[in-house]
């Protein structure tokens, strides 16, 4: 190993960050035959692993179960107790293996990455100090991810509210709960609360999960109200202060106050930069949203930014196929074989522009890939949308008694091809990939058509939907 001065490395790859875009980028290094090490001065598997996506899924996910026995006859009878929340936290603490990371060390090292503990900074290029030790690498990649930021409201930092981290790590449900933040970690938290027998109140700025389709957040806004989640959207709290006795109160700007035992906040989040040491190499903090497909940061041939580090996309899949992409373009480059940088190539995270997916697991759920309509419209593009009503496909029907839920294309005029889906409606999730593929295929719709969706399954509303773009009219 030597790095790009002809001096000996002590790694090939060095990535700062062991969650799980870190542990992609190392992996697929050193399967292209390179040496790797990771650095990671708290739980390797990262955020997702211990306080993020698995966790709150596991919250999420008993309460929907027995939701979802209730909508049928049968199991309804059978279903008329409440929720064991002693289960359901340890079920969750299954999942975060009790917050100890041996299992995802004893990976590492079966993929023969080297795990170095402690926090990592760059001091001069291609070099990395962790505690009192320098380690060289012929190539470094930031993986550090991202952290909440607090909305500037008085009172809030000395109340001490919580973050996503400890909304799902909690060992006790409050019996009141506000949720300040109407996205997605904010409104999967409201539902997993309220299914755990905490009053929950949302407070949103705008409407409930804003950046997806307005029916979207319309459907997902009125599930909450019916199981009794006091949901204000338009509201912005103007103070909050915690008393003596625990409890939150939180002033709203026409005076009320309201009052719950624990406030989360949820309303963003920034990338994860702090001690990295990036103003020692004169490399600006918004260089790293400026990495190219390959995911190196501009003005260096060394360093790379994947995951939510680089903004292009906060979600966990999306943070690992970047990696994916720039453990392999990394490798391609050291060892001087060929480099597939172009659009879809093998180097290359072209998905982030345009066919990237994403779930709500709220219940209903929302899942979309691609371009909404006003994505679309404001990029200028001739496009059709067709829109269809989940509840009236078969399967849908099936289901759920009573299954309430909307599936939307946003159709390129010119290419005939899928640019955006969005579906909304009870276990929707597991139709998204069909979605994806039609998007980051380009599968034109005249052959999308040949593509027969079950019967009875939910995935017939593909047909509906491509009929009602091919025949609005009758035959």
């Amino acid at each position: 190993m030597r790095d790009a001065a002809g001096n000996a490395a002590d790694f090939d790859v060095i990535v700062i960050g062991a969650g799980p875009a870190g542990e992609n980028a190392a992996d697929y290094a050193v399967k292209a035959g390179l040496s790797a090490a990771i650095v990671e001065s708290e739980l390797v598997g990262g955020e997702c692993s211990y306080w993020a996506c698995m966790p709150s899924k596991a919250l999420l996910r008993s309460g929907q179960a027995l939701d979802a026995a209730r909508r049928l006859p049968g199991a309804r009878q059978a279903a008329a107790g409440t929720l064991d929340v002693a289960a359901v936290l340890a079920r969750r603490d299954a999942f975060t293996s009790g917050w100890k990371d041996s299992g995802q060390v004893a990976w590492l090292d079966s993929a023969g990455i080297t795990l170095l503990r402690g926090h990592g900074r760059l001091t001069v290029p291609r070099t990395v100090q962790v505690g009192a030790q320098a380690y060289t690498a012929r190539a470094v990649v930031l993986a550090t991810g991202s952290v909440p930021v607090l909305p500037p409201i008085d009172g809030l930092v000395e109340a001490e509210p919580w973050g996503t981290r400890e909304a799902t790590s909690a060992r006790r449900v409050p019996p009141r709960l506000i949720v300040i933040g109407g996205g997605v970690a904010g409104t999967e938290m409201a539902f997993a609360y309220c299914s755990l027998g905490s009053r929950v109140t949302v407070l949103a700025r705008g409407r409930l999960l804003g950046n997806e389709e307005p029916y979207a957040g319309e459907l997902v806004a009125q599930a909450l109200r019916e199981r009794g989640v006091d949901l204000r959207t338009g509201t912005t709290p103007a103070r909050v202060d915690r008393g003596p006795d625990g409890v939150v109160g939180v002033r709203l700007a026409d005076g009320t106050v309201l009052r719950a035992e624990e406030l989360l906040v949820s309303t963003g989040r920034k990338p994860g930069i702090d001690g990295l040491g990036l103003e020692n190499l004169g490399i600006a903090a918004a260089a790293l949203h400026e990495v190219d497909d390959t995911l190196l940061v501009p003005g260096t041939d060394w360093l790379y930014a994947v995951g939510d580090v680089n903004s292009r996309a906060l979600l966990t899949h999306q943070g690992k196929y970047q990696a994916r992409a720039a453990g392999a373009a990394i490798a391609a480059r050291l060892t001087g074989r060929p480099l597939a940088a172009g659009p879809w190539g093998a180097h290359a995270a072209t998905a982030d522009h345009g066919a990237v997916p994403r779930v709500v697991f709220s219940d209903p759920q929302v899942a979309a890939v691609g371009l909404t309509e006003r994505q679309a419209r404001e990029q200028g593009l001739d496009i059709a949308v067709v829109e269809h009503d989940l509840g009236s496909v078969a399967g849908a029907s099936l289901h759920s008694d009573g299954y309430a839920g909307r599936a939307t294309l946003v159709i390129d005029r010119d290419r005939s091809v899928v640019l955006g889906a969005t579906l909304v409606g009870q276990d929707i999730s597991e139709l998204l990939h069909a979605a994806t593929v039609a998007v980051a295929g380009q599968v034109p719709l005249d052959r999308l058509w040949h593509a027969v969706p079950a019967y009875p399954t939910i995935s017939e509303i593909w047909l509906r939907l491509l009929e009602d773009y091919f025949y609005p009219q009758p035959l």
